[in-house]
């Protein structure tokens, strides 16, 4: 017994020690890199919370409500959960709207909000609806970049962050799919308002720099994703 009890405790240090040493390794809070450039836009991806990144515009996304999908598992915990953050930070104002129905959270709906000072740090938020999560695919992922370019392009700002807040809800999703989609989604949309630009049918003032939060966890699939999404659009 008094073997079987050592070789217990051996195993559960081992696993302390393993856990400790992949916290370890995971980027701290605020890492980011300008991973590549294309179209005139620097693209970043940052270890930070969608509510505490300075930004003239915050994008968040959400699957239609369901009861304490941001609160109870298998949503993320409490500490790693960015759209939890967010509704704290507007002190519940995404679950009321989303509990109340003024805001259904169906695939590519959205919502502006402006949050009151000393709330978010970002000056406008935009809720996107990613609809129903038992049927979520990540190719849904290239249109939420797409709106998102575009809300940006109308709104005129300079730069804007997006958190696709997909495995805050509980939802395993391809990490690297979906930074993928939303990259190619954002660029091919703002390759469109500058053709209809050159045609003299559209005017905006250019988006200069892209922001893709990520969780720690993910840091590193999401910089290589988007690497590789941007390959196709740098001439």
């Amino acid at each position: 017994m008094k073997t079987v009890k050592t070789s217990l405790t051996g195993l559960l240090l081992l696993f302390v020690f393993a856990v400790k040493a992949q916290v370890k390794d995971l980027p701290a809070i605020g890492t980011s890199a300008i991973v590549g450039k294309a179209e005139g836009i620097a693209v970043e991806v940052k270890v930070t919370a969608p509510s505490a990144q300075e930004t003239p515009l915050q994008i968040a996304c959400v699957f239609e409500y369901t009861e304490g999908d941001i609160t109870n598992p298998p949503a993320l915990p409490a500490a790693l959960n960015g759209m939890l953050h967010v509704d704290e930070a507007l002190h519940g104002m995404i679950s009321y709207l989303r509990k109340s129905g003024k805001f259904s959270g169906h695939a590519f709906e959205t919502l502006l909000i402006t949050p009151p000072a000393g709330t978010l740090k970002a000056k406008q938020l935009l809720l996107i609806g990613l609809g129903d999560r038992n049927t979520f695919n990540a190719q849904v992922m290239y249109t939420i970049g797409a709106i998102g370019m575009r809300e940006a392009l109308k709104l005129g700002v300079p730069s804007y962050s997006h958190a696709s807040n997909i495995k805050d809800a509980g939802i395993d999703s391809p990490t690297a799919e979906v930074a993928e989609n939303v990259v190619k989604g954002a660029l091919d949309a703002y390759n469109t308002q500058v053709y209809l630009k050159e045609k003299k049918m559209s005017v905006f003032k250019p988006v200069t720099k892209f922001t893709l939060l990520s969780g720690p966890a993910f840091y590193g699939a999401s910089s290589e994703a988007v690497k590789h999404a941007l390959v196709p659009y740098q001439h």
